[in-house]
């Protein structure tokens, strides 16, 4: 969630800036049994992430604070795919979490690695294939994704957005979730990741491919956790053709082959346009990139020239 200009959180006390999140921090970290010295913050957006330097731990602070419950089933997918040895991001075993701290929800990670790098296309298949062969447990409480729902909250909290391009984006999902309500999926129904894509699966330091980022972990069919893949090489390029044909071969299914791919595509990429459309009252590349998107969905035209975020 994107919070106005005083970076004031709705519902938190403290300001979601680097020195207003300083006391969030400690006071979580002295909660958990943690020293706060010395951390340093990587980044804040949506959340703020810290590094700690006593322990290999990274610390997250969630902007929106609704997102307790969201948070909670996190850890407890994390703490459940360790259980079955499932390369994934981990919690420290010994922090009972989430926790709130001045109306914002903190939760603690493993840290993955020391510096950022990402795994392959081929890995990312690896464990969406491994992930989809798991069978999770109703204690989990997963939800059911709804993605027209999480579309047209998104659609309906865009702030800065001009009258025009509000419309054409709600004309558009409208049209979308008639063709969505249409599809016949193939593959079984299930647990997916939710956000599968390669900047959600790290290179660990000890040489293996982790997948990351389990909040959206939730129950739909598994074409959902295809889609982004297909749609870098198809669209943007971001992905080469050698990169996708390693990615098919090793999940074992060409989403581009089915056809309900183009509608699950349109409904994807509209996904990416609105959740960037947030951001344009913050950030001038942002808007400029909003503007090229909406600009390519009204003509059908400059795909390729879109840049990944």
């Amino acid at each position: 969630m994107i919070s106005g200009s005083s970076g004031r959180p709705d519902g938190g006390g403290a300001e979601f800036t680097a020195e207003g999140l300083e006391p969030v921090l400690r006071e979580a970290c002295a909660r958990a049994g943690l020293d706060s010295g010395g951390a340093e913050l990587l980044r804040l957006g949506s959340n703020a992430v810290y590094r700690l330097t006593s322990l290999p731990v990274i610390v997250r602070i969630a902007r929106d604070p609704s997102t307790l419950a969201e948070m909670e089933r996190a850890v407890s997918v994390a703490r459940w795919l360790a259980s079955q040895d499932f390369p994934s991001m981990r919690v420290p075993a010994s922090v009972a979490q989430p926790l709130v701290v001045d109306g914002l929800v903190v939760t603690f990670w493993e840290s993955v690695q020391d510096r950022e790098e990402y795994a392959t296309v081929g890995e990312l298949a690896d464990l969406l294939r491994r992930l989809h062969w798991l069978e999770e447990p109703e204690s989990l409480g997963l939800p059911y994704f709804d993605p027209l729902a999480k579309l047209a909250a998104s659609l309906a909290g865009l702030d800065g957005v001009s009258a025009e391009d509000q419309a054409f984006l709600d004309e558009r999902a409208a049209t979308l979730a008639k063709d969505y309500d249409r599809l016949d999926f193939v593959l079984p129904f299930g647990m997916i990741h939710g956000d599968a894509s390669i900047g959600n699966i790290l290179r660990h330091r000890d040489g293996h491919a982790v997948l990351i980022d389990l909040d959206g972990v939730a129950l739909a069919p598994r074409e959902w956790d295809l889609i982004q893949t297909a749609i870098y090489y198809d669209r943007y390029g971001w992905h080469t053709k050698a990169e996708y044909a390693e990615f098919v071969h090793r999940y074992g299914f060409d989403l581009m082959n089915w056809p309900g791919y183009e509608t699950l595509a349109d409904l994807r990429e509209l996904m990416m346009v609105s959740w960037l459309g947030h951001q344009v009252t913050t950030s001038e590349r942002s808007a400029a990139e909003f503007a090229r998107r909406v600009r390519s969905l009204r003509t059908g035209e400059g795909r390729d020239g879109w840049g990944p975020f």
